[in-house]
């Protein structure tokens, strides 16, 4: 069994080197054509360089930290999801420096003036000799991993110099390569990790399976206190009580082509109801074909120069479009009724949470059951998957028109996120009880 999983390992390697390979080409390519490629092929330019000079001007001043926490996210996502860890342990370990990364260009470009981190970077590439370099340079005391992207060199080098990495808000399904009779590679990274912070009981026993259990916590979703935390410490988004005045109010978030298409004859037909429709691409592009869909709407930064200027809005305007990112999280606080995006694409339904958190019910596309929050709130009450337009616009109806249930639903939906929060404090409880960052 050993020598068929050095095997599988071995032949992994060399696999996983031939991808990474490709990969680089592939992004290379991308970035010709995409934004967000462009930016993060950009963002990468003499990046070793970048970082070792910005962490040795600490060591020249003596201002280098006796502990640093490295927090590696994917995305903005999950940033999100790991940012109630991150701002706790900075509460806790205030002399302490905190290093975050990014793999893509929409979660660096979103947060790289975050000021909860000292430090902010793209994760080079994956290879023997970046992760080497990042590893020595960061010099971590801890590493946290945010729910999933696993680099094979990163982690090995980690493993190799003790330092402990914690997965946070994990997510395991069984078609995953952990899994699989070659997923030899995929085990060998999971044995990285010091410990594996996982949302659900399914995911544990995936892991049990392949005899991961002595470090493995069922924790919960990490998500559901950084929900709160926004309500909790709620700023209104300027101008939108204006735009929004005495109506009804319908807001859409994270939305894409299928969404905005399912959408689009229910805002024409219903001009008395506001609509605030912020899409997951902002792109200019994208933008002007939605103004274009959507004929009797305005930029949310048109809508901040009027207001800046006295000028009112033009009549027959009832749909506000977001052409930034980042207050995403608040607008759902103006609706009666939300509605999340991404449940008409392969990659399924968005962040749900959001949404649900400010007691309004949710609505979404039909793809959404990989999503356990979100099949939660289905079957709870607190959400209502649509199939197509004609749907959409029937639940919708009966929602202006049962009030009872339009409070129910959204009641619901908030209690859920309630009662699932907390992951974040057993994460601090065990660095704490553990000592892992105490001098």
């Amino acid at each position: 069994m050993l020598v068929d999983l050095c095997k599988t390992v071995d032949l992994g390697k060399i696999f996983y080197t031939i991808f990474l390979n490709l990969y680089e080409l592939g992004f290379s390519i991308a970035a010709i054509f995409n934004r967000k490629a462009r930016a993060g092929l950009k963002g990468r330019e003499h990046l070793l360089s970048t970082i070792n000079s910005q962490l040795q001007v600490e060591r020249n001043n003596g201002t280098g930290p006796s502990k640093t926490v490295w927090m590696h996210c994917s995305s903005l996502g999950e940033f999100e999801q790991g940012r109630p860890v991150a701002e706790a342990i900075k509460k806790h370990y205030p002399n302490h420096k905190f290093i975050l990364t990014f793999f893509s260009a929409s979660g660096y470009e979103a947060m790289k003036n975050y000021a909860g981190a000292d430090h902010i970077f793209y994760l080079p590439f994956d290879g023997k000799n970046n992760a080497e370099a990042v590893v020595k340079a960061f010099n971590p005391s801890l590493v946290l991993w945010v729910k999933y992207e696993y680099w094979f060199y990163y982690l090995t080098e980690l493993k190799r110099r003790q330092v402990p990495v914690f997965l946070i808000s994990g997510i395991f399904r069984p078609t995953q390569p952990f899994f699989q009779w070659y997923g030899g590679l995929w085990k060998e990274m999971l044995a990285c990790f010091s410990h594996l912070f996982v949302q659900n009981e399914p995911s544990a026993e995936l892991l049990s399976g392949i005899g991961v259990t002595q470090n493995v916590t069922v924790s919960g979703d990490t998500r559901f206190d950084r929900v709160i935390e926004i309500v909790d410490n709620f700023k209104p988004v300027e101008y939108l009580d204006a735009f929004c005045g005495n109506a009804k109010v319908i807001v859409a978030g994270s939305t894409w082509e299928d969404d905005e298409a399912e959408l689009t004859h229910y805002v024409k037909a219903n001009p008395q109801i506001r609509f605030v429709i912020a899409p997951h691409e902002v792109d200019p592009a994208n933008l002007k074909d939605l103004k274009q869909e959507f004929p009797n709407s305005l930029f949310y930064s048109e809508l901040v120069r009027n207001k800046q200027a006295n000028t009112n809005i033009e009549p027959g305007i009832n749909v506000l479009l977001i052409d930034n990112v980042g207050m995403l999280s608040r607008l759902y606080h103006y609706a009666d009724i939300t509605y999340v995006g991404g449940g008409f694409g392969d990659e399924g339904v968005h962040n749900v949470l959001e949404a649900a958190v400010f007691g309004k019910p949710v609505l979404f596309g039909p793809e959404f059951e990989k999503f356990v929050e979100a099949s939660d709130l289905v079957e709870n009450g607190g959400a209502i998957p649509i199939e197509n337009a004609l749907e959409f616009e029937k639940v919708v109806s009966d929602l202006w028109n049962d009030e009872a249930q339009l409070k129910e639903r959204g009641t619901t939906a908030r209690q859920y996120v309630y009662e699932h929060s907390g992951a974040s404090k057993q994460i601090i409880a065990f660095i704490q009880e553990n000592r892992l960052l105490t001098n």
